[in-house]
């Protein structure tokens, strides 16, 4: 079955689709194949700092939602053994509003969205594909961003909340308590429904 994980901004820093390395290859690992997309280039433009993030970011997720397509697409033409029926979209913080966003567009491509404190776009409302969050313990999303409890009884979302791990502590530079307890989570949201 197929991964593919988004990283978060890191100001177009080279290797940023290493920055969650220690989830990506627990999960190659696990028997899945993952794919971990570069999003950043050092001559693309910086994101604003400034503004309303869902009008100055919106290009920067639309060209993540591209990349996303990309790649699956281009998987599929070199790979076409793999099971394109379950497909699961992974991504940090950034990385998760592209995730999040591909869902919204192209929700018969996936099975699953799996989000590690997205912050920014909101949830798909949506049984299909199914949605799962890992929350930090120090970031809260824009309003309208996560859905309310109804709406996760409603849909079957699943959302918990990491007690002991920062938004910043969820990639790489996490300790190894912190890193076993996502992949954990992450392997759990992968096997459900199977």
């Amino acid at each position: 079955k197929l991964v593919i994980f988004s990283h978060g901004y890191y100001a177009n820093r080279g290797g940023s689709n290493q920055a969650c390395s220690y989830l990506t290859a627990y999960l190659a690992y696990q028997g899945y194949f993952v794919a971990s997309i570069q999003h950043e280039l050092p001559t693309d433009d910086l994101i604003p700092d400034q503004g309303i993030p869902q009008i100055v970011r919106r290009p920067f997720w639309d060209r993540g939602v591209k990349n996303i397509l990309f790649v699956l697409n281009a998987l599929k033409k070199r790979y076409p053994e793999l099971d394109y029926q379950h497909v699961t979209l992974i991504g940090h913080s950034n990385g998760g509003d592209m995730s999040m966003l591909f869902g919204q567009e192209n929700p018969t491509l996936l099975d699953k969205i799996i989000s590690l404190d997205n912050r920014r776009v909101a949830f798909p409302r949506t049984k299909q594909p199914k949605i799962y969050s890992l929350r930090s313990s120090d970031q809260v999303a824009d309003e309208g961003v996560l859905p309310t409890s109804e709406e996760q009884k409603k849909y079957d979302i699943k959302i918990i909340q990491l007690k002991n791990t920062t938004h910043s502590h969820m990639d790489n530079s996490g300790n190894e308590k912190q890193k076993k307890e996502i992949n954990h989570y992450v392997l759990t949201f992968l096997n459900e429904h199977e």
